[in-house]
């Protein structure tokens, strides 16, 4: 798939663009460079053009690594497709390179393919430092010999036409040189860079967009790599947005008023926009002091009558805990999302993971029943905020909204959402209580109680996160104890039986059922689709709803001759030797779904800090298939 001609020295006459179905392209720079940049907006760009688009930030673990170091790789992966994309697809067909350290980071997490081809900046090799020369032209040597297609390309001296610092700028020149190889519309570019620097000087936009025009030319006359992957034009409004962005609109679409935070990677850029566009709808973004006071800032907001949202990731969730304890004991709605990261402690900030499941349903002290939902695409988290913020306010709880670092900076256009008045919870009740009415006059079959709200005639009463009993007074006797529990409790059985089962992706029963939660279902179902149209009779179900579960998901397990979850969290490797029936750990959603269903549930999983891969869950699925033991990647 990859051209395999050397980009020449003097102009070239045209080439005609090989058409292919996808390519995945990433742009690789030391942090600072404005690689990130680069590939968002071509990905944007080829969007609006009307592909299948699916970004994927390249996060290096450090803040600011230091310089040319083979850990420090920061930029964007995009798969661009002739049809709808889903997730950032197996290894990159093309790569473009600001210096070759990043890049061998690249190869040595084997993120490229075989041949890939290399667009790489050739400053270096005439570096005045000899060291920094030698290195370049040994790394380069090496990734000739072992069959990649190099091109050294002279992006620092051309931008030096334009620009003094090729530092800010070498990404608009490289953006324009990849609209060139991939046959993309120059002037929607224009347009994109005059978008991505709309808070910037005019003249600033005029010389990126002149970066731009000169990157796009000299890939014209000097480059013989073109691509052309077919588009399909949109026969509805789209946007291109990304996880974080939808979940910030989805609060947006909620009608919620009210978002407390702080500041955590990588959750941090929900508030980012929200602070910019929240006021003009009469919203607030509250930034506290800490984890702690961003909850019981959105539980004291939620309590004066509209149901508030945090926003969080791994370590920040585990400091709420406490908080939500108080949330639940005193039955006050509030939706939390946590956009998961790598962990445990500080962990691996930036990269992936799927950890929080278990903790999420059961991580707190003593009883105490939350709704848990997963997101499973960008469209997803727009809508699944608007349902959470519906059940908290219904059934008077905390409702958990996992996501996680594979969404949170991914990006795709998704059809422009049409706003429903439907999506908003209705005035806040300020009629009388009736005489006699206790704020915790639970319901026998449903556990549910009316709402007093401060301010509302007659429903004045002592809220506590004590044990208490009907009239909110502190009981610490056994059967009002017990009785707040079960009630509580029955909750999430009221709110189960309103579930309806998810479908199943493929035949209703067959030889292997792959059941996944959360960001992989991407993955998942682009290697269930491949190997049924292989002849295996494999299928695929993801789940929504963790906690709790739909009715009917055990009957659609037992249809299968086997069951495996695929998941981003650790489970035991059984060819460990010390790993066995005994002693295996299983992986968070097969660990529940055992539990629950009584069913022998298989799993594999990847905590490799990175999206799991289509081709990684189809090797793991082969496995099964062949009855071979499977072991974690």
């Amino acid at each position: 798939m990859n051209a395999t001609l050397e980009a020449p020295t003097a102009p070239v006459s045209a080439p005609v663009a090989q058409v292919l179905q996808e390519h995945i392209v990433e742009i690789v720079s030391d942090a600072g460079e404005g690689a990130q940049r680069c590939g968002q907006s071509l990905g944007a760009i080829a969007a609006k053009m009307g592909n299948g688009v699916w970004n994927v930030e390249i996060i290096p673990a450090e803040i600011q690594p230091p310089a040319r170091s083979v850990a420090g790789a920061s930029g964007n992966r995009i798969r661009i497709g002739a049809g709808p994309i889903s997730n950032g697809g197996d290894e990159t067909d093309l790569v473009v390179a600001f210096n070759e350290q990043v890049l061998l980071g690249r190869v040595r997490e084997g993120e490229l393919k075989p041949g890939c081809t290399i667009v790489l900046e050739s400053m270096w090799r005439e570096h005045r430092d000899a060291a920094i020369a030698a290195q370049y032209a040994a790394t380069v040597g090496q990734l000739r010999a072992d069959g990649y297609q190099v091109h050294e390309i002279p992006m620092e001296r051309e931008c030096q036409k334009i620009v003094a610092d090729p530092r800010r700028g070498k990404n608009m020149w490289a953006l324009g040189m990849l609209c060139r190889i991939y046959s993309l519309d120059l002037a929607l570019g224009r347009e994109q860079v005059a978008y991505a620097l709309r808070k910037k000087d005019a003249t600033v936009v005029a010389t990126n967009q002149a970066l731009l025009e000169a990157g796009w030319a000299w890939a014209e006359a000097h480059l013989a790599l073109r691509y052309r992957i077919p588009a399909q034009r949109a026969t509805e409004p789209q946007v291109v947005v990304t996880g974080n962005t939808a979940l910030a609109l989805g609060i947006l679409a909620s009608g919620m008023e009210v978002c407390a935070m702080y500041p955590i990677t990588p959750a941090t850029s929900v508030s980012h926009y929200l602070s910019d566009v929240f006021e003009k709808v009469g919203g607030i973004v509250h930034q506290a002091e800490d984890e702690i006071a961003a909850c019981t800032f959105a539980i004291g907001a939620s309590y004066s009558g509209k149901c508030a949202v945090t926003v969080t990731s791994g370590p920040g969730y585990s400091l709420k805990q406490e908080a939500l304890g108080l949330a639940v004991m005193a039955e006050i709605p509030l939706v939390v999302i946590n956009v998961q990261r790598g962990g445990p402690s500080t962990g691996q900030p930036t990269k992936a993971e799927q950890g929080d499941l278990l903790t999420a349903c059961f991580g707190s002290h003593g009883d105490a029943p939350k709704v848990v939902m997963a997101v499973s695409s960008i469209e997803d988290c727009f809508y699944a905020v608007i349902t959470a913020r519906k059940i908290a306010e219904t059934f008077n709880m905390v409702v958990i909204v996992l996501s996680d670092a594979s969404l949170a900076t991914a990006q795709q256009p998704i059809p422009r959402p049409q706003f429903s008045a439907e999506w908003l919870a209705p005035p806040i009740d300020q009629s009388p209580v009736p005489e006699g009415a206790r704020a915790y006059d639970w319901d026998p079959v449903t556990g549910l109680s009316p709402r007093f709200v401060p301010g509302q005639p007659g429903g004045m009463h002592t809220l506590t996160g004590l044990a208490h009993d009907r009239a909110s007074k502190v009981a610490y006797d056994p059967a009002n104890n017990e009785a707040g529990l079960h009630m509580r409790s029955l909750k999430l059985a009221a709110l189960q039986r309103a579930l309806q089962p998810p479908a199943v992706f493929g035949d209703p029963d067959g030889d292997l059922l792959v059941v996944g939660w959360g960001s992989t279902q991407g993955a998942i179902r682009e290697a269930v689709e491949e190997l049924r149209a292989e002849g295996e009779r494999v299928s695929a179900l993801h789940l929504t709803f963790l906690q709790p579960m739909a009715s009917g998901i055990g009957e659609i397990l037992r249809r299968f001759r086997r069951v495996m979850t695929v998941e981003a969290n650790w489970s035991d490797r059984t060819d460990d030797a010390l790993i066995n029936a005994d002693n295996r750990r299983y992986s968070a959603l097969a660990w529940m779904l055992r539990a629950r269903y009584l069913v022998d549930i298989d799993c594999w999983s990847e905590v490799r800090g990175r999206p799991i891969k289509p081709g990684s869950v189809k090797a793991a699925i082969r496995e099964r298939l062949t009855g071979r033991a499977g072991a974690a990647a």
